[in-house]
């Protein structure tokens, strides 16, 4: 599992998607959402401004797992 390390109360799933390198723009978020499952705690979303906080677990795909951190 791949930690992601914020300094801010929390980060948006599109934020995320970013910073974890699987999109090169905010512009692609609703596409690949679209394209892609990704679960946040084992949970299906599609909201790109899902907010993710600290201990939140985010699986793409249901191959690649990532834990938010502060």
């Amino acid at each position: 599992m791949k930690k992601i390390k914020i300094s801010t109360p929390y980060i948006t799933l599109g934020q995320f998607l970013k910073f974890a390198d699987l999109i090169s723009s905010g512009g692609e978020t609703k596409f690949y959402l679209t394209e892609n499952d990704v679960h946040v705690n084992q949970e299906l979303e599609v909201r790109r401004g899902r907010k993710l906080y600290p201990g939140d677990q985010v699986t793409v795909d249901g191959k690649e797992s990532y834990m938010i951190v502060r």
